[in-house]
């Protein structure tokens, strides 16, 4: 197994993989893993769905378009879920708060899923897997990945992840200095924060113009603001909604 450091400090992405299942005991690891990931209030507001079937990752590669997503051995997506705690209300007859529906209680379901993916990143990392994490499952059509995985009420998808045997090595992509990444006592000055991240965006422009694999000339910082321009919110709103999901602020 990989030590700490190798699975923290020199993680990558893996797209590319290998034309091999994972073992039964590999991914009951994973699996135990996820399970122990530590929640808001021990509530465990989440699940996971576990894919394997080919016919299925290539359905939801239709919908996302992440090559990962079908060539990998195994694609779990990530769930907030509050159904599972509505079927135990309604099974004692205690009333449902609809904790889903306010900002607090959207969070601790998307912060618990996310907590459980990354266990079980560093599960996978640990066993010599390579993973890859897929904002496009919550993004790109979540109300048909929904249907396609069965998903009930009161469950949101918030992340993919895509396991496997690599079939590459990719190169350790430059993230942002520490200092502006952990601020010490109280948050650091706009003037050094300016003049770190424009220095970090010519690191991560060089990085693409000389990594391999695909080239592109993308810096930073106007790469991801593009990325979150609010044409993509709609319909992740709507399929909320959908699933009893209804975000209010009063």
């Amino acid at each position: 197994m990989k030590n700490i450091e190798e699975i923290l400090l020199k993680r990558t992405s893996v797209r590319r993989y290998e034309r091999q299942p994972i073992e039964e005991e590999k991914l009951s690891f994973i699996f135990e893993a996820i399970r122990n990931t530590p929640t808001s209030y021990n509530g465990q507001q989440f699940s996971v769905v576990a894919v394997t079937d080919q016919s299925v990752k290539e359905q939801l590669y239709e919908i996302m378009g992440q090559k990962q997503v079908k060539t990998c051995a195994a694609f779990l997506v990530f769930c907030l879920d509050f159904h599972q705690l509505d079927l135990a209300a309604k099974s004692k007859s205690i009333d449902f708060p609809d904790f889903q529906n306010s900002v607090n209680g959207y969070t601790v379901g998307v912060v618990d899923a996310a907590l459980a993916m990354h266990s079980a990143e560093i599960a996978a990392e640990s066993l010599g897997l390579g993973c890859c994490c897929i904002g496009y499952a919550r993004t790109a059509d979540p109300q048909k990945t929904a249907e396609i995985l069965g998903l009930p009420e009161k469950v949101g998808i918030v992340c993919g992840l895509a396991i496997g045997y690599p079939r590459e090595t990719p190169d350790l992509k430059p993230k942002r200095p520490v200092d502006i990444v952990v601020h010490k006592n109280r948050y650091t000055d706009d003037h050094t924060i300016v003049r770190e991240l424009n220095e970090y965006d010519e690191s991560i422009k060089k990085y693409n113009q000389e990594r391999c694999g695909d080239k592109t000339c993308n810096a930073g910082g106007g790469h991801i603001l593009d990325y979150h321009r609010p044409e993509q919110n709609k319909h992740i709103e709507d399929y909320l909604k959908n699933n009893s999901i209804d975000i209010k602020i009063k």
